[in-house]
Parts: structure tokens; C-alpha cells; sequence
């Protein structure tokens, strides 16, 4: 099936693979990403952990009391910001190619 030549070839493969993963998550590590809602009027910071690392509310929603409208604004903010983590990951990920190797769909 594999001579020792191409083992030792997809072993190579395989490190460098494994050296781009790390990378990869590393510089993941240190983005961020902000997710809005009500035309910007809620905004939300997050890692791509899925941290929330800040948000910000214009002040006219707080003045205007509506405490129902703000949750959802503060939901939706939230939900836009993880839908950019999962888009950021996939094309750092995605963007992982090795020489001879078939393309991958990153992550799994």
C-alpha cells in the first residue's frame, strides 16, 4: 500500500497539518468580533470563545424603557456575534491547505 518514502511523506504531511491547526487557533485566540442589533443600537464584543468581552446600548433604549424590546435587541446582538465566530473560524480554518493533500472542510 505505502512504501516507507510515502509514509514518511504523509507523516510530514500530517505534522505540518498539525503545526497550521495551532497556529490557526492561536490567532483565533486574539480576534474578536461585534455583533449588532436594532441598526447598531445594541453592540456586543466577543472572542472567538465565545467570550463576551464588552457591550455597549445607545442610550436612547435605555431612556425609552422598554425592557422587553432591550432583551431582545441584547439576544440578537449576542446571536449575530456568534454567527461571525462560526464564519471567522471557517475561513481561518478553511484557508488550512496542504500540498498533495485533498481539501478538507475544516472544522469537521
Amino acid at each position: 500500500m505505502f512504501d516507507k518514502s510515502q509514509l514518511a511523506s504523509l507523516m510530514k504531511k500530517a505534522q505540518d497539518m498539525q503545526e497550521q491547526l495551532e497556529k490557526t487557533q492561536k490567532e483565533l485566540d486574539k480576534l474578536e468580533v461585534i455583533g449588532e442589533s436594532g441598526a447598531g443600537l445594541v453592540k456586543i464584543t466577543m472572542s472567538c470563545k465565545h467570550e463576551a468581552r464588552k457591550m455597549t446600548i445607545d442610550s436612547s433604549i435605555i431612556n425609552a424603557n422598554e425592557s422587553d424590546m432591550l432583551e431582545d435587541l441584547i439576544v440578537a446582538a449576542i446571536n449575530d456575534a456568534n454567527r461571525k465566530i462560526i464564519d471567522t473560524t471557517s475561513k481561518k480554518m478553511g484557508s488550512m491547505k496542504i500540498p498533495g493533500m485533498p481539501d478538507l472542510k475544516l472544522p469537521f
